[in-house]
């Protein structure tokens, strides 16, 4: 099964080049009848990678457990990010894919748990996770770009 770690690094190296396109008062930004930010969106794609993957195959976490637990699901902006979050997002955003792919071949990851997510999918593999994560991410660039839209003119 081919898996799609290439999409994935893609995906993060796009969202790379928000954190680089933007100031912190755009990456903070909420707007109206949003919960949450671009930069929230970004770090929580990280965040959500170590635990459909690697907490639900028993596997160690690859990521700092302050960066897992400040932005998994159910959390949102409770403070205004700094420039040293962005650049520790920054630094592990692409870094963190590509070990997951690392680990996937040398055959890292445990025996999977299975998770029902919100959307109806049923991950019963760790093949399945990782496929879903791409979705996700998926859901969270549209976010982004949704934000986007609201921050253009922010100087």
């Amino acid at each position: 099964m081919a898996l799609p770690f290439s999409a994935t690094i893609a995906t993060r190296r796009t969202f790379v080049k928000f954190l680089d396109s933007y100031s912190l008062e755009q990456l903070n930004h909420i707007p109206a009848g949003f919960n949450n930010n671009i930069f929230w969106n970004i770090a929580h794609c990280a965040a959500t990678m170590q635990l459909l993957v690697y907490s639900l195959s028993d596997s160690q976490w690859r990521l700092h457990k302050d960066i897992v637990k400040g932005y998994r699901n159910g959390t949102k902006p409770e403070r205004l990010y700094t420039q040293e979050d962005v650049d520790m997002i920054k630094a592990i955003l692409v870094s963190s894919a590509e070990q997951c792919k690392d680990d996937y071949e040398s055959g890292y990851f445990g025996a999977y748990k299975g998770f029902s997510t919100k959307t109806g999918f049923q991950l019963a593999t760790v093949e399945d996770a990782i496929e879903f994560n791409l979705f996700h991410e998926g859901i969270h660039m549209g976010y982004v770009l949704a934000i986007n839209r609201f921050v253009e003119d922010m100087v």
